[in-house]
């Protein structure tokens, strides 16, 4: 059998999805195929629990609390980073002009102009390979919906949403975390934590806000801080974003995104809707095997759910036979990235930094209409 070839990665941040990212690349034999195997090899945590914890489940041999020193590791070929918003710049910089190739946390950068930073030092090194990590349009049932789309069963567009939801900030006397601290998060609050998890379905079958109207809540303004004092808590909470879309050929339709921290009875609950002339399909987390549809040439007015099966755009040995979960998703993104950066067909990418511009555009007019209560054209967002 053919040596499966070694992709060496360093880990930049070792709390909760940096760990999803290690147990990810352990789970590698699941899937079929010699895909290039993605190997913990570094890792950097400012915490030593964190770092104890790589010590114990990978064979990373080097682990340090200075990202710098991980980046200068010749046996680093990659790096996936999950760190703070507001750190993301000057650590996603660095990793580019290091030369090593980047699977970066969303949102890329704490702001519109960060991550205008982050892509002009991906031009003075355009041999580096960077991707932004998104999760839920590998659920197999979300692909499928992604393929209908791009075979055109839809018809003529009436309108499209796409929101994730949960409701544990309902809990006031949860501390705070850096997610809910401007300083740390951004302006954008719970748009640039929850934001790319509603757009990369759309951005990638073409689908375009072009301008946006929104509504931003903010519910709770003080929670307890580490001593158990009450401190500020400035971040938005909620989001409501209507859109004027637009598709590949131009025709225009309402768009609506929500972004919600406080949505009672919701845990991370991802919901998908494509309404069309022919055909119409629904997704949610709460039945993720399931994808509702309505076929107006079946003249049948009410949804159907149809069983999708577990069967992933990246094959694994247990195929359609067990229910699909969210560190699958990861285990199929991680998937993409080896796939897209070797030149192995991909059928199904990561999100692109220039998928993340045209977000931060977006999130960046939300915050100007809600400012100014006026609808606010992306392409002005410059």
């Amino acid at each position: 059998m053919k040596q499966m070839e070694r992709i060496r990665f360093g880990v930049i941040g070792g709390g909760m999805m940096g760990r999803e990212f290690a147990c990810a690349a352990l789970r590698w034999p699941q899937l079929k195929g010699n895909l290039p195997r993605p190997v913990v090899t570094a890792v950097c945590s400012r915490t030593e629990n964190s770092l104890a914890w790589f010590r114990q489940n990978t064979d990373a041999t080097l682990f340090c609390q200075d990202y710098r020193e991980l980046l200068q590791d010749p046996e680093v070929d990659a790096v996936y980073c999950a760190v703070p918003h507001h750190l993301h710049e000057a650590v996603y910089r660095d990793v580019i002009l290091s030369g090593k190739h980047l699977l970066g946390e969303k949102p890329f950068g704490i702001d519109l102009q960060a991550c205008q930073s982050i892509l002009n030092a991906m031009r003075q090194q355009p041999e580096v390979f960077v991707r932004v990590a998104s999760e839920f349009a590998f659920f197999p049932a979300v692909w499928q919906m992604m393929r209908m789309y791009e075979e055109g069963r839809f018809g003529a567009m009436i309108e499209a949403s796409f929101t994730m939801k949960h409701s544990s900030d309902l809990q006031l006397d949860k501390p705070i975390n850096w997610k809910r601290v401007k300083a740390f998060n951004g302006e954008y609050g719970c748009m640039g934590d929850l934001g790319i998890h509603t757009q990369h379905v759309p951005f990638r079958l073409g689908l375009q806000p072009k301008t946006v109207s929104a509504q931003l809540s903010k519910l709770v303004t003080r929670r307890p801080g580490p001593d158990g004092a009450m401190v500020p808590c400035d971040t938005w909470d909620n989001a409501v974003l209507l859109c004027g879309g637009e598709s590949r050929s131009g025709e225009r339709f309402p768009m609506r995104f929500e972004m919600k921290r406080m949505s009672p009875g919701d845990s991370n609950t991802v919901e998908y809707e494509i309404l069309g002339m022919d055909f119409s399909a629904r997704f949610s987390t709460l039945q993720p095997n399931t994808l509702f549809v309505i076929d107006q040439k079946s003249r049948k007015p009410g949804w159907a759910g149809v069983p999708t099966g577990q069967q992933a755009a990246y094959p694994t040995i247990t195929g359609g036979i067990f229910e699909f979960g969210f560190s699958d998703a990861i285990l199929q993104m991680l998937a993409a990235y080896v796939s897209e950066l070797r030149g192995l067909p991909c059928p199904l990418a990561c999100f692109t930094p220039q998928e993340a511009l045209l977000s931060h555009r977006v999130l960046t007019a939300a915050l100007q209409s809600h400012r100014d209560g006026a609808s606010v054209p992306v392409g002005d967002i410059a």
